[in-house]
């Protein structure tokens, strides 16, 4: 079977966050189901050594950095992050490279096939989601098996990026070697709990009996719950705030726009350079959780593959000063605050800021920019995020109806997506803030609409869902 034949059949399964219908009843979470489908594949997951990461923002910025950094140490390392920007296959990577198109095709029939055995002898109650069943291609890939009789070597490890919370989530059938919890605040509060603490309960799932834990102080309902989750777990808890960098700049200097996170910290008496092509004053601490996993695996058994499985490597991890230098320098994770520049047309500085901490953080780093340059927003989001929160954090910044913004747009359009928010939703949000605001009928014409709008020195800025900044971005990359 075909790639395109992969792709088209993984879009027409039940995905967990999709609303409920007559027809289609709302999914419901249950890691037995996957530890069985997996058990079926034959436990990939128990070939290859993972660190697993969940928090509501920044975790794939963590992700993504540790990955580089563990492929610049010389370890064959796997990535496996969500959701994509373009293409599927983004989640799923070795080094840097994406699961080949036949491979994807190859693994992803092999596992429906399997899935669908279960089903027939009700071992499965229904057929496995779309997350389900991505998560059994990766791991799949990961371990070096499939099908076939040849089966190859695993990766030496796995950094894996939780998908929904965290203990019920298909990627938490792993045994972690270390376990990251980044920043936590409320999001999907209808599957993980309407408070900080219940939310962050959720995502504590990921921890382990007697395991390791690498995090950074955050809101007080956050520690709180990740202590008491700690202390009962008799885990070893390494905070990576030792790995931020000291704040000097003079309250005289003028902040910049977008600067590249640059700093050097002291690593067991040796100087690390920081030289990070994520931008944004959050980012400093998705780095420092990355520096903190990455030193923390010199301390553990790492593992190679040999004829008779996995044996023990008893040095652990060997990470010099200069591989995290580079894994740092050489992370890729677009759509961050990534500002492109088209020939041509206006900037366009995209970033998935799809929540409302999300928002926050955008917010902030537009406050560096020059206040007399123009800009236009083109916003969307899904129906079953903080709309009116989000348009109250942002949609002030790009008010043509205040006296000091007359230049400024904002461009609404709904996403390809069956959560997408409607444009009367969209309409709705900045009329209530009595913000002027214009509508396209999908995100091609917002892309035009702005263009038009905004003067070449101005800026477009492309924002609120991760599936906007996704094709937002292939429509400016591949026009």
């Amino acid at each position: 079977m075909s790639y395109a034949a992969a792709v088209d059949h993984l879009y027409a399964l039940g995905q967990e966050l999709a609303p409920a219908t007559n027809q289609a009843p709302r999914r419901k979470f249950d890691l037995a189901h996957m530890r069985t489908l997996a058990a079926a594949l034959g436990d990939p997951q128990k070939r290859f050594a993972a660190v697993l990461i969940a928090g509501t923002n920044g975790k794939g910025s963590t992700s993504a950095t540790l990955a580089s950094i563990l492929t610049a140490a010389g370890y064959r390392t796997a990535l496996y992050t969500s959701p994509h920007l373009s293409r599927v296959n983004e989640r799923i990577q070795i080094d840097g490279h994406e699961i080949p198109d036949e491979e994807f095709a190859r693994l992803y029939f092999f596992v429906d096939e399997v899935a669908r055995t279960l089903v027939e002898s009700g071992e499965l109650p229904y057929p496995p989601s779309f997350f389900e069943v991505l998560t059994a291609v990766a791991f799949l890939h990961f371990a070096g098996m499939g099908p076939d009789d040849d089966e190859k070597a695993p990766v030496d490890i796995a950094v894996l990026e939780v998908g929904l919370g965290g203990r019920l989530d298909a990627t938490n059938i792993v045994d972690p070697i270390i376990s990251i919890l980044t920043d936590i605040a409320l999001d999907h509060q209808e599957y993980l709990g309407n408070t900080i603490a219940e939310i962050t309960r959720e995502k504590a799932g990921i921890l382990r009996d007697h395991g390791t834990l690498v995090t950074l102080p955050q809101h007080p309902e956050a520690n709180q719950a990740i202590g008491e989750a700690a202390a009962s777990l008799d885990l070893r808890a390494i905070s990576a705030a030792g790995f931020l960098p000291p704040q000097t700049r003079a309250a005289s200097e003028a902040p910049q726009f977008l600067p590249r996170n640059r700093y050097t910290l002291m690593v067991d008496g040796e100087p690390l350079t920081v030289d990070s092509p994520l931008s944004g004053h959050h980012q400093q601490r998705n780095i420092a959780l990355a520096i903190a996993a990455a030193l923390e695996l010199r301390n553990h058994r790492g593992y190679k593959y040999s004829q008779d499985g996995l044996i023990s490597n008893e040095e652990g991890y060997k990470m010099p000063i200069a591989a995290l230098e580079n894994g740092i320098r050489h992370t890729r994770w677009p759509g961050r605050l990534e500002l492109l520049s088209p020939e041509g047309s206006p900037q366009v500085l995209l970033d998935v800021a799809h929540n409302p901490a999300g928002a926050w953080t955008l917010r902030a780093a537009l406050a560096q920019m020059p206040p007399e340059r123009p800009r236009t927003l083109i916003f969307s989001c899904l129906r079953d995020k903080n709309l009116a929160e989000m348009a109250q954090i942002l949609f002030p910044l790009f008010d043509a109806g205040s006296s000091d913004r007359p230049h400024d747009h904002i461009v609404l359009a709904p996403i390809d997506n069956p959560r997408a928010a409607s444009v009367h939703d969209l309409l709705a949000a900045a009329h209530s803030l009595e913000i002027p605001a214009h509508a396209a009928p999908h995100l091609a014409g917002a892309l035009a609409q702005a263009r038009s709008v905004t003067p070449p020195d101005g800026l477009i800025v492309a924002t609120g869902s991760v599936y906007l900044v996704g094709e937002i971005r292939h429509l400016v990359v591949q026009p």
